[in-house]
């Protein structure tokens, strides 16, 4: 049985899932977009209002949706530990092989997302999505790629627009730090995360969602002053590309 819907069809029943309020998108376009992803990976659209949530603007899978994928594509996981405190599972894979990890409260709280209300809340299920992603993200990416649980989604720091610049771009020209293809877009990555957080049509708007980045970090009242510094190197160490074309100038923040 053929999973392709009509355009129009699809349409409508983006409509129809963002008038019920019943899925969580904000408008059919949020939903249109998600079940366009769902008929790509060969999948009726319908799996949009199962499997997904939008989370800040970014299509999120549910955990458990995850973790089906991994075991309907001859994955598997024991679960050695499963408390408030520590999830610890193991995750095997005919291609993957086998690997055990876990989540703690203690890490989530060294990285400054515990105190957030899910995570006071509900903290095995919080440790359970993020052991889930990562197991299956380590020992068979190929059925997760692209997207993560809602879990993670809203633990990403919110997106932030313009604060002033605290480094400045050397004398040179576009072509020169970006290839034609790469120019069409200046991609802000973050610590953790395998696609871009954010892109940009110009180096200077790229800056200044970079120094928003940064100063948001030195902001934080969550992070202490060691996490701060923790936070800020691997966020230079995920930019290293476009900040070897920068001049550093004195910071104002």
């Amino acid at each position: 049985m053929s999973n392709i819907i009509p355009y129009n069809d699809m349409q409508q029943m983006a409509e129809v899932a963002a008038n019920s309020k019943m899925f969580g998108f904000k408008n059919p376009q949020e939903a249109l977009a998600i079940m366009l992803l769902c008929q790509a990976e060969n999948m009726h659209p319908a799996v949009a209002m199962r499997d997904y949530h939008v989370i800040q603007g970014r299509p999120a899978l549910k955990a458990d949706a995850m973790l089906a994928r991994f075991q309907a594509a001859g994955g598997s996981v024991t679960w050695k530990e499963y408390t408030d405190e520590q999830v610890t599972g193991v995750f095997s894979h005919p291609q993957g092989g086998t690997l055990e990890l876990g989540w703690s409260l203690a890490q989530a709280k060294r990285i400054g997302i515990a105190n957030k209300d899910n995570w006071s809340k509900y903290p095995r299920a919080m440790l359970r999505a993020r052991t889930i992603s990562e197991g299956i993200r380590a020992v068979f990416p190929g059925c997760v790629v692209g997207v993560y649980t809602p879990e993670e989604v809203q633990d990403f720091e919110p997106k932030t627009k313009h604060m002033g610049n605290v480094v400045h771009v050397e004398s040179v020209s576009e072509s020169e730090v970006l290839s034609p293809v790469q120019s069409l877009a200046y991609a802000l990555m973050i610590p953790g995360a395998e696609e871009a957080y954010a892109s940009y049509a110009t180096m200077e708007e790229w800056l200044d969602g970079f120094n928003a980045m940064l100063e948001k970090i030195q902001k934080s009242a969550k992070l202490t002053e060691e996490g701060k510094e923790e936070r800020i190197q691997s966020l230079e160490q995920c930019n290293a590309g476009l900040l070897a074309k920068l001049t550093p100038v004195e910071v104002s923040v």
